[in-house]
């Protein structure tokens, strides 16, 4: 238990000193919502119906900058093999990585989330919704994606491959987020899609430890 506490704090010092992960992401999610309306032509009327979508849209794609150091860096210095040999299980490294994962990014992007919802023309009596939408949502975002990360692992286009691995695994996570602001936004409840939301966040829990812990193995072998 020690040794994962360790593991995790050193993520998180990871995150924030290695080039300002969550940063970037908030930054990239911001000029997302700024592009946006430019390319849609500025009117207000017509994004307000797709805002809540294009938030989630521009969250998930936010959300895979930072992948690809979550275990190709240990895995170049070799300080994958240690925590490999250490006391903590493999599938409990992967879970706390992602789990630091969805500490530095998923939060900062929940945050910054309401934002860009409320800019590109949600109601902004829906800021707070959106805020625990994209917070349930972004854990769902580092589990899958630290599965992404761990199959992409040791190949020469990481990034690439971590996207292409990543986004359909997202498309449940931004249908059930996306469908509860537009639930909320027309006076229903948006418990339902929540509920969707947070039924996948277990989901990927069970599958990510097992089938992570496998891929970190197979690429170390």
């Amino acid at each position: 238990m020690r040794a994962l506490m360790v593991l995790w704090r050193r993520e998180l010092a990871l995150a924030w000193g290695g080039g300002g992960g969550p940063l970037l992401a908030c930054g990239f999610l911001l000029c997302l919502t700024v592009l946006i309306p430019l390319a849609a032509g500025g009117d207000p009327a017509g994004l307000r119906p797709v805002a809540g979508g294009l938030t989630w849209v521009s969250l998930a794609v936010a959300s895979i900058l930072s992948l690809e150091r979550l275990f190709e860096r240990d895995f170049e210095d070799g300080a994958l093999d240690l925590i490999a040999l250490g006391p903590a299980p493999l599938e409990l490294v992967v879970i706390a990585k992602a789990k630091a994962q969805w500490l530095a990014v998923g939060w900062p992007l929940a945050l910054t989330a309401p934002v860009a919802a409320v800019t590109l023309g949600l109601p902004p009596v829906l800021a707070p919704l959106t805020a625990l939408a994209a917070l349930i949502g972004g854990l769902a975002f580092a589990l899958t994606g630290a599965l992404g990360a761990a199959l992409a692992l040791g190949s020469k286009r990481g990034g690439l491959l971590i996207a292409v691995i990543v986004l359909p695994l997202y498309i449940p996570p931004v249908v059930f987020g996306a469908g509860a602001l537009e639930q909320a936004a027309t006076g229903l409840s948006p418990l339902p899609a929540l509920a969707l939301l947070v039924a996948y966040v277990l989901f990927a829990g069970v599958i990510t430890p097992f089938a992570g812990a496998a891929a970190i193995r197979n690429a170390q072998g």
